[in-house]
């Protein structure tokens, strides 16, 4: 598999995105713990999830606009792999899949309430619907490839509007992890405070996307460079699932149709 070309396909073989990448894998032993049966997978990424799901589920459909390494494709020979943008899913019918899981995925969605909507409409009755996605109070500075973010209170009004259960869960950090966001926002200070006349909030997305992910990468490598021993030793297990709050750094959420 090649490196990731933009940071927000998070990467293992990227050792400066090891922070991210720790607490999106948990997501995924974390939706391993509960599903089963036909499980989709809505935001492919670079692959890593399908080694931890696929063992969990009868089949396996994972989909993403990118085509992951074929490797990854080949290992389990229930995982079923089709290039598409969401929403529709076209082509899954009604009430055909036990269990959605999508990681890091709806905040770049323009139609987000279609795309819970259409969730809603392939699971199964008493299907779960696992999905994960920044928690906007923790956000250091506004990132120009999310078409928005959520806070916990807008999320569980987004799901339950189509969801008759949601489980509001959060992921957050140790004292390892904080002081890595601590370098971290401080390196996002340091480049932000040269943006005097609020560019970042005020040109649109599509202008700023590409300095924003050379500026993300370079500061990254920046604070893997200055404590290596940190960056690299956080692991899945510095971070926990808890009851959502204000300081979790992702918001995870279970709802069940």
């Amino acid at each position: 598999m090649s490196k990731p070309h933009t940071a927000e396909r998070v990467s293992h073989i990227e050792a400066s995105d090891n922070y991210v990448f720790q607490r999106s894998l948990l997501a995924y032993v974390y939706a391993a713990e509960r599903v089963g049966g036909e499980v989709l997978e809505i935001g492919t990424g670079s692959g890593y999830g399908i080694e931890v799901v696929a063992p969990k589920a009868t089949r396996f459909l994972t989909i993403d606009k990118h085509t992951p390494s074929s490797e990854l494709l080949t290992v389990h020979p229930n995982v079923e792999f089709r290039q598409m943008t969401v929403p529709p899913l076209a082509g899954i019918a009604d009430g055909s899949i036990d269990c959605v899981i999508s990681f890091q995925v709806i905040e770049h969605i323009k139609r987000d309430a279609e795309f819970v909507a259409e969730v809603a409409r392939v699971l199964k009755k008493g299907g779960l619907f696992i999905c994960s996605t920044p928690n906007r109070p923790m956000s250091l500075t506004r990132n120009p490839w999310h078409v928005r973010e959520y806070t916990a209170e807008e999320f569980t009004a987004l799901l339950g509007g189509a969801f008759r259960e949601v489980e509001a869960l959060g992921v957050e950090g140790n004292e390892k992890v904080w002081e890595y966001y601590e370098g971290n926002r401080k390196g996002v200070e340091r480049i932000t405070r040269w943006d005097i006349l609020d560019f970042q909030h005020r040109l649109p997305r599509w202008v700023l996307q590409i300095p924003y992910d050379i500026l993300n990468r370079l500061n990254r490598r920046r604070l893997h460079k200055q404590n290596t021993t940190l960056t690299e030793g956080i692991t899945m297990e510095d971070y926990a699932i808890v009851p959502v709050h204000e300081r979790c750094f992702d918001l995870l959420y279970v709802a069940t149709k």
